[in-house]
């Protein structure tokens, strides 16, 4: 049973794994980000990691112990003076992991490491906030939706007192030209009574 037992062998020797290790921290301080496979990327956060946090230590007992790990000193002193500004605000994960896919040949999975910092969080955030007030509607845009309706209905209203304005226009267009041929009716049936009406009045 493996138990109390962290950390992997990797079929290894002690010595094999550790200076392989050593190496690869190294080479992931220095250029931030390193591609190899799944099993000794999980292996190789705690490493990273153990040095970030002794970076932000920054005191000359930490710095001592992070150069009988780290193979270059420059990449010491580089990651000892960008740790406080870089991981600051960040408690543990300082490393990213991206499977990028299979290698050729062995079909091995493999991955991406990379140093993560508080810049990457804070602009990842202003995105997402970004984001959700674009797709917030504004108070003019509400307010012009409100009215929308409104002046449509206004509209319609107009339009139905237009149609019931002409509609009593021409019904008392059809009721004069019915007076009208009432009255020619009437005096083609008593042409008699046309012309004394007509006398009188002279």
């Amino acid at each position: 049973m493996r138990h109390r037992k962290s950390g992997v062998k990797l079929n290894r020797t002690t010595s094999h794994r550790q200076a392989m290790f050593r190496n690869m921290v190294t080479s992931l301080l220095k250029h931030d980000r390193i591609k190899t496979t799944d099993a000794k990327a999980k292996e190789l956060r705690r490493w990273a990691d153990h040095i970030v946090t002794l970076a932000k230590r920054g005191d000359l007992h930490a710095r001592r112990m992070a150069l009988s790990i780290v193979r270059e000193k420059d990449v010491v002193h580089k990651i000892f003076e960008e740790a406080s500004e870089r991981f600051g605000s960040i408690n543990g994960g300082y490393t990213r992991i991206v499977k990028i896919g299979r290698r050729p040949g062995d079909a091995a999975a493999m991955t991406l490491v990379e140093l993560v910092s508080s810049d990457v969080s804070k602009t990842t955030k202003a995105k997402k906030k970004k984001i959700k007030a674009e797709s917030k509607p504004t108070v003019a845009e509400t307010r012009s939706t409100q009215t929308e309706p409104a002046v449509s209905g206004t509209a319609e209203t107009v339009a139905d007192d237009r149609r019931e304005e002409t509609a009593d226009v021409n019904t008392a267009a059809v009721d004069t030209e019915s007076e009208a041929t009432g009255a020619d009716d009437a005096t083609q049936k008593d042409p008699k009574a046309s012309a004394d009406s007509g006398v009188t009045d002279k």
